[in-house]
Formats: structure tokens, sequence, C-alpha cells
């Protein structure tokens, strides 16, 4: 701590008037250090006093002086508090001597009982020993015990409502520690499993494209041959049944016509008999065509 940094704090803190209060500060702050290190028995620092140094340190000097003048008055009010009860004191013990009720002179049970008399009354916080301050503090005791014991009882069934929650939420961390347990031993497998899933799902998802590939080029193709929703397995059926019971129709009057190739070479009856066939025949196969055709003709 140099002049010239107080003289330069002095300049911040302003001209004229102004500069004249920064330097009492100064003045003051270095004074108050000055004390207080020198009961520690040490030497003020070096510091650099700025304008913000000076005034927190302004403040805390005025604060530390006004409570050290408020704990000297009140070290001055017990000192004199302290000699006005060894005056009365030696008041008391005058009083006590010169009726023969000397300590010196009393037995040592009746001291005994004195002692814890005023212990009791020290205890109670009463100021005298009289019957009634004793009743009254007692009957004070007994309020605030039966006030801590009501508080007690609420307090013993708080802790048995936390204990009971407590021990439910140990059983409940305990449950799910297990869980948490069982779950992490799942993982693996969990996860091996997923992977076969996915590998499913791909070749799934082939077999997918593919077939659809296929459907589409049984589409191309059965447009291309002129199938038509109509030509469905029941009609089919049907039309195979019409041409078995077609078959079943012709086939006797072909077998009549290859009788016929036995017959005697009778040209004009034989001409006839074939022509009569072939008639038959003919219009037994515009049946069946006729029957096809309208088997295979949309319905409208």
């Amino acid at each position: 701590m140099s002049d010239s940094s107080v003289t330069e704090a002095a300049k911040t803190g302003g001209g004229g008037g102004g500069g004249g209060s920064e330097a009492s500060r100064i003045g003051e702050v270095k004074q108050w250090l000055a004390h207080e290190f020198g009961q520690a028995g040490k030497e003020v620092p070096q510091f650099q006093y700025t304008p913000r140094s000076i005034a927190y340190l302004h403040n805390l000097a005025t604060l530390s002086q006004a409570k050290t003048q408020a704990s000297k008055i009140l070290a001055s009010d017990f000192r004199l508090k302290a000699s006005e009860y060894r005056s009365q004191a030696a008041r008391i013990r005058e009083i006590l001597e010169n009726v023969g009720l000397a300590q010196e002179g009393m037995a040592s049970n009746v001291v005994g009982s004195v002692q814890v008399l005023a212990n009791v009354a020290n205890l109670l916080n009463i100021r005298d020993t009289e019957l009634s301050s004793f009743l009254v503090a007692m009957g004070d005791l007994s309020l605030r015990k039966t006030s801590v014991e009501e508080k007690r009882v609420k307090v013993e069934k708080e802790s048995k409502i936390l204990l009971d929650f407590t021990r439910k939420a140990i059983a409940r961390l305990t449950y799910l520690k297990r869980t948490l347990a069982q779950l992490e031993d799942d993982v693996a497998p969990c996860e091996a499993q997923m992977e076969n899933w996915k590998t499913n799902l791909a070749v799934m998802a082939a077999k997918e494209r593919q077939y659809l590939q296929q459907s589409s080029n049984y589409k191309a193709m059965l447009n291309r041959v002129g199938y038509l929703p109509e030509i469905s397995h029941g009609v089919l059926v049907e039309t195979a049944e019409h041409r078995k019971e077609l078959e079943k129709k012709t086939k006797p009057i072909l077998d009549t016509l290859r009788s016929y190739q036995d017959l005697p070479p009778d040209k004009a009856l034989a001409a006839l008999a074939i022509e009569d066939k072939k008639r038959q025949y003919a219009a037994a196969e515009k049946y069946l065509e006729d029957v096809l055709q309208s088997a295979l003709a949309p319905s409208e």
C-alpha cells in the first residue's frame, strides 16, 4: 500500500469536493485496516486502491465499527447487570447471615436441597422459588409435554406410513431389478430371433416380388390366348359333359356306318344309307357346335 496508489485512487474518485470526500474515505479505510490487522499482530497487505475496493472496504469498516460499538454497549450492560447481581447476592448473603441462615452454618443436606431447588428453578426458567411459580411452570411444562406427545404420536403414524411406503418401494425396486435382469438375459435370444425374422422377411419379400411377376406374366398370357372371365372351370366341366353326351349319341351312328361297310355292294342302297348317316352326323356335329357356342358366349 503506497501513497501514490492512494493519490491515484483519490484522483479517480473525482475532483473538487468529491476528491476530498474520497480521500477521507481512504483515510478511514487505512485507519480501520491498520487497527484490525494490528490487533491480529499482522501487517496490512499490499493492494491497489480502486473506487470499487474503497467503497466495499468503507462499507465493511462502517458495518464492523457499528457492530463493535453495539457489542461494547451490550458488554457494558452485561457488566452492569453482573455488578447488580453480585451486589444483590452480597445483600441476600448478609441478610441470611444476620438471621442465622448462612450457608456455612447449614447442614449439608439442606445445602444440597437448596441447590436442587435452584437447579430446578433454573431448569424451569423461573425467576423465584415461590410455589405458585413452580406450579405455573409445571403446568406449562405439562402442556408442552402433551403437545410433544401429540406430535410424537403424529410423527409415529407418519413414520409408519413412510416405512410402509419404503417397504413397498423396496419390493417394487427388487421386482424391477429382477425384471431388468431377466430382460437383459432375453436380449441376446430376442436379437437372434429378430435377425432370423429379418432374413425370413427379406426372403418373403423376394418371393412376393417373384409371385407378382409370375401373376403378371400369367395375366398377359391369358390375354394373348383370349381368356375371358366367363370361361371358368364350371363352364368347361359343363361343356365336357355335353360333349360326352353327344359322343354317346353319335357313337351308335358311327357304329352303324361302320356296319354298312360290311354290306353287299349295292351302290344305290349304300349311297342312300351313307347320305342319311352323313346328314345325321352333320346334324349331331352342328348341335355340338351350337352347344359349345352357347356355353362360350358371354352372358348378358
